[in-house]
């Protein structure tokens, strides 16, 4: 007991000065930590309002206001306690400036992922294909974004390679055009083939009508006469219309006395006299 108040005594000033730099250490601290979640809690819902309720932009831009506040308050509670921030914030940057060139692919993915989500070519539930993948839009990331295929697969690929990619978005547009093609006989009627299309298109409730459905020829192939029915549906209903009709367009052919042919080819025979065949093989 006597060494510690003769200890007391002797650096009465320094420990009276670390006890009020821990004090201040403490109530930065607690600040800090209300500071940053008000200004979380702000910045997410005044971000979601600006950008009609964009959850990931919001939560990312939330995240980094919060880790700045409490940056701040780290460099308050080091200038406490008498260390040269001005020194500090330099090596941090040379640091970083070091890191930055060792890590570059990684702060691609990072740049890429702010593009991606500012300039929104995709958002979380679109449908979308990049690359050799499809799939909804699931999360974005600065590193990387997730999707699932509609067979529920999970991918996660790098921004750099979504953002380097051509990016096809079946949702954005609010509608699709689906083509339905069906090959008839050259011996059937081509106008009867294009009035049952057009027939099925009318009676399809989903199908917009403007701009309206389109019935063409569209192939004359080798077997065939391709027909072809080109419509636009909302997005929502796409695959429900497009097999309701592909399920109904071979019965409404056959019922209009048209016919589905099968690939062909004629063959032409040509027969030769059995003399003329064994000259020619006996000169060879």
């Amino acid at each position: 007991m006597e060494a510690l108040l003769e200890l007391y005594n002797t650096h009465q000033g320094l420990i009276i000065e670390i006890a009020q730099n821990a004090v201040l250490t403490i109530l930065v601290l607690i600040v800090a930590s209300l500071v940053s979640k008000m200004i979380s809690k702000g910045v997410d819902r005044g971000v979601k309002k600006l950008s009609g309720g964009d959850e990931i932009v919001a939560r990312l831009l939330a995240k980094t206001a919060g880790y700045t506040v409490y940056l701040v308050g780290m460099v308050v509670i080091l200038d406490l306690f008498g260390v040269n921030t001005a020194s500090l914030i330099a090596l941090v940057g040379a640091a970083g400036l070091a890191i930055g060139l060792a890590l570059k692919d990684t702060l691609s993915n990072i740049a890429a992922g702010i593009m991606i989500l500012f300039l929104k070519p995709i958002k979380k539930g679109e449908f979308v294909e990049f690359g050799s993948h499809m799939g909804t839009v699931v999360d974005i990331g600065l590193f990387n974004s997730v999707f699932e295929t509609a067979d529920g697969i999970y991918i996660a690929s790098p921004n750099q390679t979504i953002w380097n990619s051509t990016i096809k978005n079946y949702t954005r547009n609010g509608k699709r055009r689906m083509d339905i093609t069906v090959g008839i006989s050259y011996d059937d009627s081509v106008d009867d083939g294009l009035q049952v299309l057009r027939t099925l298109a009318s009676e399809q409730e989903h199908l917009i009508k403007e701009p309206e459905p389109q019935v063409i020829v569209h192939t004359l192939a080798d077997s065939s006469v391709n027909l072809q029915l080109r419509a636009w549906c909302p997005r929502d209903k796409y695959w429900e219309t497009y097999w309701g009709i592909q399920r109904q367009v071979k019965r409404r052919i056959e019922d209009a006395g048209l016919s589905i042919p099968y690939p062909q080819r004629d063959l032409h025979l040509i027969y030769k006299d059995k003399d003329e065949v064994s000259q020619a093989a006996a000169k060879h």
